[in-house]
């Protein structure tokens, strides 16, 4: 984006990470850089069938492109781009979903240290045209970027794709009845589900009766508490959306104890749903939720659990379904704005992100 513009763009767009099971990242990939919403500009998908298949797009195929043809753009809004696309790099977008693979390598795979993080280091620090899905990921990646770079805020719209807008609120719940809380996302180190769990526990050792209800596949690290679980945990591992309705309907707030996050799109799935959030106190959640939600210390089990008990037993929190919807409208919103801003800037505006705030300086 460096440099003139025309008026319709021939963009090729790095879908080769869209196989099989669809989580946060690929449903932002879909959502934001499909042919209708980035309409009227030409839109070209590179995909894949395979893993090979992928590695293959992404290292050789997507290089050749760029060189035969001078005139695109290319958009990367999965895995970082290869290398061989830095002499392109005026003509590259970068879509930057968090920036964990260079600030928490304590919490990577093997394959992450070894492959991702070192390909993520060198695409942000080459890259030029930087897109972040919040204004927390977008000042973390000024520490790691280019100084050369522009930063641009691109939230992601938030669909209510677990089908929850006819949902009045908290699931229905007597004295006697446990406390149900979800939590959604990939069981690793980075989710810290053992701060979950120790909330959990320390809401039934004060007389509240808790459950977890954790929903997500299985990722790299050992889980003790998945091999011998205790009894207030229930893992559902995957589920398709249809079955996470079902779930969700009977959950009464969900609960997150996440390290580092760049976004937490489930926070604000789920508020479509009018579901109550409970999220660790730090940047990325106080955007992300706004004045919806209660905001806990994860590392001091006793005092959530403390803040939970009350809340739940609060006016606020029987009250909260509207504040839940009316945050998800207020950030899509901002997702329509953020938009707007890129379909100009496509357009060849040099006007379209001069509102402040719209940049990361």
């Amino acid at each position: 984006m460096h440099g003139s513009l025309t008026r319709r763009q021939r963009i090729y767009i790095d879908r080769t990470h869209l196989r099989g099971r669809v989580t946060g990242i690929e449903r932002v990939t879909m959502d934001l850089f499909s042919s209708e919403a980035l309409a009227p500009h030409e839109v070209r998908s590179v995909t894949s069938r395979s893993v090979p298949e992928m590695i293959l797009r992404q290292q050789v195929d997507l290089p050749l492109r760029a060189l035969r043809d001078p005139q695109a753009l290319f958009l990367f809004p999965g895995f970082p781009p290869a290398p061989l696309c830095a002499p392109a790099a005026g003509r590259c977008l970068l879509y930057i979903h968090d920036t964990f693979l260079v600030s928490r390598p304590e919490d990577l795979s093997l394959r992450s240290r070894v492959y991702l993080s070192p390909a993520f280091a060198l695409a942000i620090r080459w890259g030029r045209n930087l897109f972040v899905n919040s204004r927390t990921t977008g000042e973390d990646l000024r520490r790691y970027c280019s100084p050369q770079a522009s930063v641009f805020l691109l939230r992601p719209p938030v669909r209510d794709v677990f089908k929850l807008a006819k949902r009045v609120g908290p699931g229905p719940r007597r004295p006697s009845d446990p406390l149900r809380l979800l939590a959604i996302g990939t069981v690793e180190p980075r989710k810290n589900y053992a701060a979950a769990l120790a909330v959990v526990e320390a809401l039934n050792s004060i007389g509240v009766p808790a459950e977890l209800h954790i929903v997500g596949r299985t990722g790299w690290g050992k889980h003790a508490f998945l091999a011998t679980p205790p009894p207030y945990l229930h893992w559902h591992g995957y589920l398709p959306d249809s079955d996470l309705l079902v779930l969700a309907n009977s959950c009464h707030a969900l609960l997150s104890t996440s390290k580092a996050e760049g976004l937490g799109l489930p926070l604000l799935e789920v508020q479509h749903g009018g579901i109550p959030v409970i999220a660790p106190d730090a940047p990325v959640f106080r955007e992300v939720l706004g004045e919806s939600g209660l905001l806990i210390r994860p590392d001091d089990a006793e005092r959530s659990a403390r803040a939970v008990a009350a809340w739940v037993a609060s006016d606020e929190f029987h009250q909260g379904a509207q504040a839940a919807r009316d945050n998800v409208g207020r950030w899509n919103d901002l997702a329509a704005q953020d938009a707007a801003r890129l379909l100009a800037r496509l357009d060849g505006d040099p006007r379209a992100y001069a509102a402040p705030g719209s940049t990361i300086p």
